[in-house]
Protein backbone atom coordinates (compact mmCIF):
# COMPACT_ATOMS: atom_id res chain seq x y z
CA UNK A 1 0.00 0.00 0.00
CA UNK A 2 2.59 2.31 0.94
CA UNK A 3 4.62 1.55 -2.55
CA UNK A 4 1.08 2.64 -4.22
CA UNK A 5 0.95 6.09 -2.21
CA UNK A 6 4.79 6.46 -3.16
CA UNK A 7 4.41 6.05 -6.63
CA UNK A 8 1.04 8.11 -6.50
CA UNK A 9 2.63 11.12 -5.31
CA UNK A 10 6.02 10.68 -7.55
CA UNK A 11 3.44 10.67 -10.41
CA UNK A 12 1.51 13.63 -8.95
CA UNK A 13 4.95 16.14 -8.23
CA UNK A 14 5.99 15.05 -11.85
CA UNK A 15 3.14 16.13 -13.60
CA UNK A 16 2.88 19.43 -11.80
CA UNK A 17 6.47 19.86 -12.26
CA UNK A 18 5.25 19.63 -16.52
CA UNK A 19 2.77 22.13 -15.66
CA UNK A 20 5.09 24.35 -13.97
CA UNK A 21 7.35 24.14 -16.92
CA UNK A 22 4.46 24.67 -19.25
CA UNK A 23 3.72 27.77 -17.91
CA UNK A 24 7.07 29.60 -17.40
CA UNK A 25 7.66 28.43 -20.97
CA UNK A 26 4.08 30.43 -22.19
CA UNK A 27 5.56 33.53 -19.89
CA UNK A 28 8.52 33.11 -21.88
CA UNK A 29 6.98 33.31 -24.98
CA UNK A 30 4.78 35.95 -24.54
CA UNK A 31 7.81 38.18 -23.58
CA UNK A 32 9.56 37.53 -26.67
CA UNK A 33 6.52 38.22 -28.60
CA UNK A 34 6.18 41.79 -27.03
CA UNK A 35 9.60 42.82 -28.28
CA UNK A 36 10.58 41.05 -31.13
CA UNK A 37 11.98 44.24 -32.02
CA UNK A 38 14.71 44.68 -29.38
CA UNK A 39 17.99 43.65 -29.54
CA UNK A 40 19.24 40.58 -28.49
CA UNK A 41 22.13 41.49 -26.18
CA UNK A 42 21.56 45.48 -25.27
CA UNK A 43 24.82 47.21 -25.20
CA UNK A 44 26.97 44.97 -27.51
CA UNK A 45 28.27 46.64 -30.67
CA UNK A 46 27.24 50.03 -29.84
CA UNK A 47 28.89 53.12 -28.17
CA UNK A 48 27.31 55.90 -26.29
CA UNK A 49 29.73 58.59 -27.11
CA UNK A 50 33.09 59.25 -29.10
CA UNK A 51 35.78 59.66 -27.22
CA UNK A 52 38.64 62.16 -28.34
CA UNK A 53 40.64 59.34 -27.93
CA UNK A 54 39.00 57.08 -30.19
CA UNK A 55 42.11 56.19 -32.59
CA UNK A 56 43.07 53.27 -35.21
CA UNK A 57 46.05 51.59 -32.59
CA UNK A 58 49.27 51.67 -34.12
CA UNK A 59 51.21 48.47 -34.83
CA UNK A 60 50.42 45.20 -36.77
CA UNK A 61 46.16 44.17 -36.56
CA UNK A 62 44.92 41.86 -35.09
CA UNK A 63 43.93 40.14 -38.27
CA UNK A 64 47.03 40.46 -40.15
CA UNK A 65 49.22 36.95 -40.61
CA UNK A 66 51.20 35.93 -38.87
CA UNK A 67 54.79 34.47 -40.21
CA UNK A 68 57.18 32.18 -37.89
CA UNK A 69 60.39 32.74 -38.99
CA UNK A 70 62.72 28.90 -38.49
CA UNK A 71 66.48 28.60 -38.38
CA UNK A 72 66.92 26.82 -42.08
CA UNK A 73 63.37 27.10 -44.04
CA UNK A 74 62.67 28.94 -46.79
Amino acid sequence: METAVTVAVIIFVIIAGMFLIHRLNAQHDERIGAFHYSDALPGIGRRTRRSPRATVPKGPSVDAPHREHREGSR
